[in-house]
């Protein structure tokens, strides 16, 4: 049995939050030196040239990546990283630091295998988080998720972006823009397509100047969407990220929908508001993943993420379009083997398909 098995019944014993301060502090301890980290690696890590890939100008060893949500301080990501994945994201931060919402604010439905948060974007703000990066050798592709800050207005919303884009830019790979939590206030109005076009051609544009001033190409900024959207919303956001420039679009976040559950609604209903992540939003989050590359014509790279648990799962979001994909909820459920276990079945797929490599098979289903 493998050991994560054996330790998740003691940790879902406990409350959840404790249980991520729990396993995050044994993730440092256990990989806290390099060699750690590389012997991770070594044992975790799949390495094959058709896992590899290329996307808005990063090299990607294999298509698996965290999600922004577990390492939201950018303390773990060096060590997430040795777990195999071909990427980190980190976030979201803000730009000014935040306790986040009241607690309790984070439960497991694990009849659904699905987790509700409302955290709230608690982080310690843009500048600490830039601090702490400025100090650390970075290891990972690593990408970082930048929201609004609760306490800026919606019409202040570009310059609170601005502020973290200037301060977190010089560490990311790529930066995220998330506009799609439900847990702050007003956020998703920003996915509207005035606002969401100002804000994208505001960070584009301070990017630019700021790579400019380095001699370099700048950063790539990824869009990330709310499954919520309907199908003309979608159409629509992916429309806008095509014509700013975006260089990527992450579909989906979580979603408010309550529908389907196997968890009784009344003990849905006792949890209180906030998004679920995990397998209830897998079907649409691949249908969210379909319509975006039908509607740019593959023109535009995009991460899938939202119930990938295995390869299976990955591989409905390769097929309707997704190059990349991210994990959250199912490294909650699965452990730290669930990266390769999903590399080591894409590898399998590919060779039973007779595709040479992930990009062989983006976008298949349509074809």
């Amino acid at each position: 049995m493998p050991l994560y098995d054996l330790l998740r019944p003691a940790l879902f014993s406990l409350d959840p939050e404790q249980a991520h301060r729990l396993g995050t502090a044994a993730l440092h301890a256990a990989l806290l030196t390099p060699p750690q980290r590389a012997a991770a690696r070594a044992l975790l890590e799949v390495r094959d040239p058709a896992l590899a890939s290329e996307r808005f100008g990063i090299r990607f060893p294999n298509p698996v990546g965290m999600a922004a949500g577990f390492d939201k301080a950018g303390e773990s990501f060096n060590a997430l990283g040795a777990l195999g994945f071909g990427f980190v994201e980190i976030g979201t931060v803000t730009a000014l630091a935040q306790p986040g919402n009241p607690r309790p604010r984070l439960f497991r439905l694990p009849a659904d295998q699905a987790v509700l948060n409302r955290m709230g974007f608690n982080n310690p703000g843009a500048e600490a988080v830039a601090a702490r990066l400025r100090r650390t050798a970075i290891e990972p592709v690593l990408g970082i998720n930048i929201g609004k800050s609760k306490a800026a207005a919606l019409e202040d919303a570009a310059a609170d972006y601005l502020r973290s884009l200037e301060l977190l830019e010089p560490f990311a790979a790529y930066l995220a823009v998330n506009v799609s939590s439900p847990n702050t206030p007003g956020l998703r109005q920003l996915q509207d397509a005035a606002p969401l076009r100002e804000l994208l051609r505001a960070l584009r544009a301070r990017a630019a100047t700021l790579a400019a001033a380095r001699g370099q190409a700048p950063k790539p900024i990824l869009l990330k969407i709310a499954p919520d959207l309907t199908d003309p919303q979608v159409e629509e956001a992916a429309g806008i990220a095509l014509e700013e420039g975006v260089a990527g679009l992450i579909a989906t976040n979580t979603t408010v929908s309550r529908d389907g559950l196997r968890t009784p609604a009344a003990e849905v209903e006792r949890m209180g508001a906030g998004g679920i992540s995990g397998a209830p939003v897998h079907r649409r989050a691949v249908e969210v993943v379909s319509r975006v590359y039908r509607t740019t014509g593959g023109r535009l790279p995009i991460v899938g993420v939202g119930g990938v648990f295995g390869a299976d799962d990955a591989w409905r979001m390769v097929r309707a379009g997704a190059g990349l994909v991210q994990v959250w909820t199912g490294f909650i459920y699965r452990g730290h083997g669930i990266a390769r276990e999903i590399n080591r079945g894409l590898l399998n797929r590919l060779r039973r398909e007779g595709m040479k490599s992930i990009g062989d098979a983006v976008g298949a289903a349509h074809r």
